[in-house]
């Protein structure tokens, strides 16, 4: 008390002292206090009004501090939900060549893949006994293929359409380098040019003659690989075996291996000139049969994919079988050509009489031609990247292509009368045909053909088979 009074009023402050130890009277004594006080209140007041308004300040920036805050998040974008996201270096694509799952880090990748084929066949003139028109589904391919790491890949394909389900691919390979690889499982063989041919990228509806003698898929392990710089493409492997146009069987029946190899060169390629497109090269195969029915000699079939030629039933392959075929392709800007020539010799003979044996050598040949009507460039792999698909109600048309074909399959005459029979197989069939095809996207074509027939024998007294006439239509699928 005595500081606030001496504080405020310091003229105070000696008189309060000296009353207080003074020798006054009681009453007087306290005079000078309760003046000092007196003074003093206002003083007091003032100090208790500005701690309540310093307070009353403090609390007021404390609202203003909650309210900008609650300003603030109000002006903010909401902040959205996480979503959640591919591990790192993984990534997920859809695209005109099916769906891939990559994993970039580790060098995974999956694809889905597939094609389906819808086919009207109509048989002109129904010169053929018991030819008639029909729809029919070609092919239902659906594809899972891949690969794990720099060095394994792998395919799976079944085929869906007819009554009942095959396999057509299934291997793994192991890439060591360009320069060389293995393939283990089921593959297409080596050996025709047109054969190798993705169905989808086929330039007509059926392969030519030339596929009728090469093997179809083959069973077994294959090393294959390029050099310098593509230029130079090789292929040699160990099969079960099987006849001409044939897959082969999925367990060895004769305990006979194939050996079979291609050798391909593109001498020019990566260069600016016609003939970069150039290749050509040769194929063979060599091995032995033994045993009848259709797992060991063949059947040969028209472009309307009717059998023309097959042995008599007493008839068993023994012996060596070889094959081999000279080919090539040449692909500049819109033209395309793919040519190739086989010939399969096949020992064979009675069952009840080995006397009979002999060794049979038949040939067969075709040559397909394409023009691109709409200037695409063609090649070996079909019309890639399309300039421009076809746009209901708009310009866009599509490409179109068109094709030709020329083909000869020719029998040993010396199969005939004993090994087969004169009056329903025939020694020769020629073939002609032209095609369109029309390219409504990357994913869709569209195709005609018609192809014409005609046979050396095959028919009663000497006579030949009638003529086989055909129109085929085709709606194809693929991604």
């Amino acid at each position: 008390m005595r500081q606030t009074v001496a504080r405020i009023h310091p003229f105070l402050d000696p008189i309060a002292l000296s009353a207080t130890h003074s020798q006054a009277s009681p009453s007087l004594r306290w005079l000078p206090v309760c003046i000092a006080l007196l003074l003093s209140a206002p003083v007091m007041a003032s100090e208790s009004g500005e701690q309540a308004l310093r307070d009353e300040v403090t609390a007021l920036r404390a609202r203003l501090e909650q309210l900008e805050a609650k300003l603030s998040a109000a002006a903010s974008p909401p902040v959205a939900p996480a979503q959640p996201t591919s591990p790192p270096g993984a990534s997920v694509a859809m695209g005109k060549r099916g769906l891939t799952i990559r994993d970039d880090i580790n060098g995974f990748e999956i694809k889905l893949r597939g094609g389906l084929q819808l086919d009207h066949r109509e048989f002109l003139g129904r010169d053929r006994a018991g030819a008639d028109g029909s729809f029919t589904f070609r092919r239902i391919r659906p594809t899972l293929e891949g690969k794990l790491g720099a060095l394994a890949a792998f395919r799976i394909t079944p085929e869906l359409a007819g009554d009942s389900v095959t396999l057509l691919d299934a291997w793994i390979d192991l890439n060591f380098n360009p320069a060389f690889g293995l393939r283990f499982g089921r593959m297409k063989g080596p050996v025709s040019l047109e054969r190798l041919v993705s169905f989808s990228a086929l330039p007509m509806i059926e392969r030519g003659y030339a596929s009728e003698l090469a093997p179809n898929r083959a069973l077994g392990v294959q090393g294959f690989g390029t050099l310098s710089s593509g230029k130079v493409q090789y292929a040699l492997g160990v099969f079960n075996g099987g006849p001409d146009g044939r897959n082969d069987a999925s367990s060895d029946g004769d305990n006979h291996a194939d050996l079979q190899g291609r050798l391909f060169f593109e001498p020019w390629r990566g260069s600016a000139g016609a003939l970069a497109g150039l290749g050509f090269g040769v194929a063979a195969t060599i091995g032995d049969r033994d045993g009848s029915g259709n797992g060991f000699l063949p059947r040969y079939r028209t472009p309307g994919q009717d059998v023309f030629f097959s042995h008599r039933s007493t008839v068993e392959a023994h012996g060596e079988h070889a094959r081999w075929s000279p080919q090539l392709y040449w692909y500049h800007d819109r033209f395309g050509l793919l040519a190739e020539h086989i010939v399969s010799r096949q020992s064979v003979r009675v069952a009840a009489d080995p006397s009979t044996a002999t060794k049979l050598s038949h040939s067969a040949w075709s040559v397909t031609g394409s023009w691109v009507l709409t200037g695409e460039p063609a090649s070996y792999r079909g019309i890639g990247d399309l300039t421009e698909s076809f746009s209901p109600g708009a310009d866009g048309w599509g490409v179109f292509e068109l094709v030709g074909r020329l083909g000869e399959l020719d029998v040993d005459d010396e199969a005939f009368p004993l090994y087969a029979n004169p009056e329903n197989a025939a020694s020769r069939a020629r073939s002609w045909g032209i095609g369109l095809n029309w390219y409504l996207s990357s994913n869709v074509k569209v195709q005609f053909d018609h192809q014409r027939t005609r046979f050396d024998g095959g028919a009663a007294g000497g006579a030949d088979m009638p003529d086989e006439r055909t129109f085929f239509s085709r709606v194809q699928l693929a991604f």
